[in-house]
């Protein structure tokens, strides 16, 4: 009886789900321009259910009866809609059609939220830069571009944002690099590997100013640097590049120590396919400098490949993996000789010639649910070695690094990012010791759109670490933001955020001597805290076929238990009569920073005729001081109370045109005079023992400078470019950190195949 019941009661409700079934929706997603179908394109049918594209571009939606509003998003390209409406059992065939974003404030970032975000929502600075950027002018290392933006200086490789960092003999890092959104820094030294960066392979750079820690935890006190690789279109793609160049002769002839001109040159190559679900990037990159210092060289090759897979049968599940690798053999300048003909002669006792690797391999998977919730787990194995002929300075580091990410879309007003982190650290070094460490993280971040034009953003982050047993803890971190339009491209923002660095373990452990200049291990070095504040407004402007954006911030930036490396006197016994050999630095944390300031910035592009014009640029103001000096010594005319190693104006500016198959363009930068630098260096007795001739160096040459880059291009055929770069074009010299004169003028020609 029982069994006949239920019979019936399942038969009834059959029935009454036939009788009330939906209708299909099929179709297809196409390039306006290409015509070409577009893979994985996110389609939301009344923001409440959803699917994405396929290989050819198509879908297919089951509805209910009714009417519908399905949405068609991707990145780069405008928002496409359509509203149909459906009867039961109605089969409706759609072709869609989905234009390119012609606006630059809808330029599609990532950085400042973890999700995709238009340029103009975004609650904090953030400076883009695309591929055309660094191949027009052959950049072969990231720092190279970054030295040309807006708000941003790199000291003898290390990154300064605003003002946020000085130089600290290369170890530790305020700013902290990203590669496809996981943390690029080296295990030991803390540092950023600048010609490691795939540049044969760049999407985009994303540039955060201001600490960024919430979401990108330590070494994000200064700001973030996102280096995005590209992933195929539907169009195979390969680019090949080939280079060389010549250095000249400097200003004053006397700093020639050559006998022929150095040269440097490289190629490299990039191929991007799909070959049905599968996404396939490869990359490569030879580059060789002879150097324009004596005992100065580089020569490395690095190659990478990265596949992803987009599964058709549980869709919205995507599988990646990428590795990146390079070889290197190099000697880099530390101390010259003297200051005059030996500026470009390295000191023999400084000279320290490497072997070394770098590798990472990342396995990630993502999974998109049809609500359009997303879930992300992102892994990387970063090993860096160097191999010195000096085995006392050898070193080698391993990071494992994992990420899990969630992302929850409630409709179009809110996202809310969460995550947790792990990383493990293993250092083997004759130069800091073995040393293992880890460090786990949790964290939190909200973004609403609580009235139509009005987004705002919060965030908070703790995360705990361990060196060697020792146990850390950062104090929760919070940021808050906000974003108004308050007209049809007018945007307001404020934000305040929270940052922290642990100390790398070069800081902490580095024991060393160079040339008479010696380094002081500090196990008992403390991490270093601080905040970031700025009120900023971004204007938007069209005119005929230009268009635009200027931006202009106010910022304000405070640092706690500030980590500095100090010149003085430290005995291994306190109770011993100090020695010579007890004078050197020692990394410290020497106190409190306060850097305000302005930054105005613009860029801008359009045609008229035949002619393109693309223009960037910016000026930026700070005012980076040390309070504690100000409060007991007030602010004398020595200027000590401004902090080491930095500017207080940089102008950065670039230009050009483009008419029928030529181009040409030009690069400026303005780099006010450098207040401080430390002590030792420009004391007469100390100065001219460690860097003979730096202290009267120091008091003629330290001065503002002013450089200018030129380069011409011509498309010969669509699918080749001949470039040249002529670098320092007025043959300026010019100093960074003490005793390190840049390079002088030189010339490169670049040829480009693209097919």
């Amino acid at each position: 009886m029982m069994k006949h019941l239920f019979s019936i009661w399942l038969i009834l409700i059959t029935a009454g789900l036939y009788g009330q079934r939906g209708g299909i929706v099929n179709g297809r997603v196409l390039d306006t321009d290409s015509g070409e179908p577009m893979v994985a394109v996110n389609i939301s049918a009344d923001r409440r259910t959803g699917t994405i594209s396929g290989e050819a571009g198509e879908f297919s939606l089951s509805l209910s009866p009714g009417t519908h509003l399905i949405e068609f998003y991707y990145v780069g390209y405008e928002v496409a809609r359509r509203s149909i409406r459906l009867a039961a059992g109605e089969t409706v065939a759609l072709e869609i059609e989905m234009n390119r974003t012609s606006k630059m404030l809808d330029e599609v970032v990532v950085s400042a939220g973890k999700y995709e975000q238009k340029l103009s929502d975004v609650t904090v600075s953030l400076e883009l830069l695309k591929p055309y950027q660094l191949s027009n002018q052959n950049i072969t290392s990231l720092d190279m571009i970054l030295e040309r933006t807006s708000g941003v200086s790199i000291l003898d490789g290390q990154p300064s944002i605003r003002g946020g960092s000085g130089f600290s003999y290369g170890v530790g890092s305020r700013v902290l690099m990203l590669v496809d959104d996981l943390p690029m820094i080296s295990g030991d030294a803390g540092d950023i590997k600048w010609n490691y960066m795939p540049v044969e392979n760049l999407h985009q750079v994303e540039v955060i100013k201001g600490a960024s820690s919430v979401l990108h935890g330590s070494s994000a006190l200064n700001g973030v640097i996102n280096f995005r690789t590209r992933f195929p279109g539907n169009e195979p793609e390969t680019e090949v590049t080939l280079h060389g160049g010549v250095y000249m002769k400097p200003q004053r002839r006397e700093l020639v120590w050559w006998e022929r001109n150095p040269l440097f040159g490289g190629v490299s190559f990039s191929h991007l396919r799909m070959i049905g679900n599968l996404e396939l990037t490869l990359g490569g990159n030879y580059f060789k400098n002879e150097g324009y210092r004596e005992l100065e060289h580089e020569q490395r090759g690095r190659g990478n490949v990265a596949v992803r897979y987009r599964f058709q049968k549980v869709r919205g599940l995507t599988a990646g993996i990428s590795a990146n690798g390079m070889l290197l053999d190099a000697a880099d300048f530390l101390l010259w000789q003297n200051a005059d003909s030996g500026a470009y002669r390295q000191n023999p006792e400084t000279w320290s010639p490497l072997t070394g690797h770098r590798y990472n391999i990342d396995p990630s998977l993502e999974y998109v649910t049809p609500e359009g919730d997303k879930h992300s787990l992102k892994t990387r194995i970063y090993s860096v070695g160097n191999s010195a002929v000096d085995t006392e300075k050898s070193s080698f580091s391993n990071i494992y690094y994992a990420e899990y990410r969630y992302l929850k879309r409630f409709g179009e007003q809110v996202n809310w990012t969460s995550g947790i982190s792990f990383s493990r650290n293993t250092v083997i070094a004759n130069l800091y010791e073995n040393h293992r460490g880890s460090n786990t993280a949790a964290y939190s971040q909200l973004d609403a759109n609580p009235l139509n034009r009005l987004k705002v953003s919060a965030g908070i982050r703790w995360e705990m670490n361990t060196l060697n047993g020792t146990l850390y803890y950062s104090i929760p971190v919070v940021r808050v933001g906000t974003n108004y339009q308050a007209g049809s491209a007018t945007y307001l923002r404020a934000s305040f955020g929270q940052g922290y660095r642990f100390p790398s373990v070069a800081e902490k452990y580095a024991s060393a001597e160079v040339g008479g200049l010696r380094i002081f291990k500090n196990p008992d070095l403390e991490p270093e805290r601080g905040w970031s504040a700025e009120a900023g407004l971004k204007q938007g402007f069209s005119l005929g076929g230009w268009m635009g954006f200027a931006d202009l911030a106010l910022f304000w930036t405070e640092y706690a238990n500030m980590i500095e490396y100090t010149f003085g006197v430290y005995p291994k016994d306190t109770t011993a009569i100090p020695t010579f050999d007890d004078v050197g630095f020692k990394a410290l944390n020497i106190g409190t920073a306060r850097i305000t300031g302005a930054e105005l910035s613009l860029n801008g592009e359009g045609r008229m005729g035949p002619l393109r014009l693309r223009v960037t640029g910016g000026y930026t103001f700070m005012n980076p001081v040390d309070p504690g000096i100000i409060r007991e010594e007030g602010r004398g005319e020595d200027e000590a109370f401004i902090l080491k190693y930095r500017r207080r104006h940089l102008v950065k500016a670039d230009a050009e045109l483009e008419a029928w198959r030529l181009f040409a363009g030009a690069n400026v930068q303005y780099n006010s005079r450098m207040v401080n630098v430390d002590e030792v260096f420009i004391d007469p007795l100390t100065g001219n023992l460690l860097q003979p001739g730096f202290p009267e160096y120091w008091n003629t040459h330290a001065t503002g400078y002013f450089l200018a880059d030129f380069r011409l291009g011509w498309n010969i055929v669509d699918a080749l470019r001949v470039n040249v770069i002529l670098r320092n074009a007025f043959n300026r010299e010019y100093l960074g950190r003490p005793g390190d004169i840049g390079p002088p003028r030189n010339f490169t020609l670049q040829v480009r195949l693209t097919f």
